[in-house]
């Protein structure tokens, strides 16, 4: 990376957008271009294989060209014979250590004034790294772009996988174990955008936590809403939303939010959903907020896409989306 190009890193409790304002050089939309790659290699089913082979897929397919540096796999993998005995969550304590593991990164990859961009595995790293971005002194948000409301708890959840309930663990609810892994709740329910979701019904019938128990509610935009404002300003519209009250924004993409009739590679498929070009034109608001902080992308499971159809298209919609 040319160093000239390189902006200062921001000082704790600095937001992306104010080191922007310092430095002249652009903490959000030009550090579109100075994205930190960090891998994940996890699977909350606590089997081997599927989406814990991404990481490695998606950069022999040239996801790494978005990126100006590479610090590798985080040493974490969820492996669990069956639900935890007093929690319900498969794998638990491996789930808790890929959280400390996220959250020590990422708030290691912001200190030094660069942007993570966390390749999944599954949406199961969404607390670690809010909490990394809450430990690095910003008030997070969070623009959840999912399939699902992922707002199960270790109870509700159908199957007790952690991918079930990332964002209830960031708002604080849920396994206390993890939790803790994530030092307490790291965004509020105000700053949480949940957008592309497909499954309230079934989610009600589970007894899932619902975005209005939050006190203030948890905002939505389900696919309907977002074909009905359009894919660019719904981006727009949260982007906007997000960018005072919190100043250092997450953007987490699980790709199922993807029509699965055109994404057939994930394990959890929901009838009804984007398109590809929908979703690329989701992201560029978002990734070019002067307040991004992060990105974490969940939900490719190589083993489904032999051919390697959806993994190309997954590459050439990051560079969509990133393009100037």
């Amino acid at each position: 990376m040319d160093s000239s190009r390189k902006p200062t890193p921001p000082r704790a409790g600095m937001s992306p957008k104010s080191a922007m304002e310092l430095t002249g050089t652009g903490y959000g939309r030009s550090m579109a271009h100075s994205f930190t790659l960090i891998g994940v290699p996890i699977d909350s089913a606590g089997t081997a294989g599927g989406t814990e082979l991404a990481p490695a897929a998606l950069r022999d397919l040239g996801l790494g060209a978005i990126a100006d540096s590479d610090r590798g796999d985080l040493q974490v993998r969820i492996r669990a014979g069956g639900r935890d005995p007093i929690t319900g969550v498969v794998g638990l304590d491996d789930v808790c250590a890929t959280t400390m593991g996220i959250r020590s990164a990422v708030s290691d990859t912001l200190s030094r004034g660069e942007v993570p961009f966390l390749i999944g595995g599954c949406c199961a790293m969404v607390p670690g790294a809010l909490a990394g971005v809450r430990d690095s002194g910003g008030r997070a948000s969070l623009v959840h772009l999912d399939g699902h409301l992922d707002l199960y708890d270790e109870v509700s959840s159908p199957l007790g996988e952690a991918a079930d309930m990332p964002v209830t663990i960031a708002l604080g609810r849920g396994p206390a174990r993890w939790i803790d892994a994530a030092g307490g709740p790291s965004v509020q329910s105000s700053d949480t955008w949940i957008i592309g979701y497909r499954d309230r019904e079934q989610s009600e019938l589970d007894g899932s936590l619902m975005p209005e128990d939050l006190n203030p509610p948890v905002n939505t935009l389900s696919t309907e809403e977002v074909r009905r404002l359009g894919a660019a300003q719904t981006g727009q519209r949260a982007a906007r939303a997000l960018e005072s009250p919190a100043p250092w924004m997450w953007v987490h993409l699980d790709l199922d939010i993807v029509d699965p009739t055109l994404f057939f590679a994930n394990d959890a498929p929901v009838l009804d959903g984007l398109d590809w070009e929908q979703v690329t034109d989701l992201l560029r608001p978002l990734c070019s907020s002067p307040a991004l902080a992060g990105f974490s992308l969940g939900c490719y499971n190589p083993e489904k896409d032999r051919e390697e159809h959806n993994g190309h298209r997954i590459v050439e919609m990051f560079r969509a989306a990133l393009s100037p």
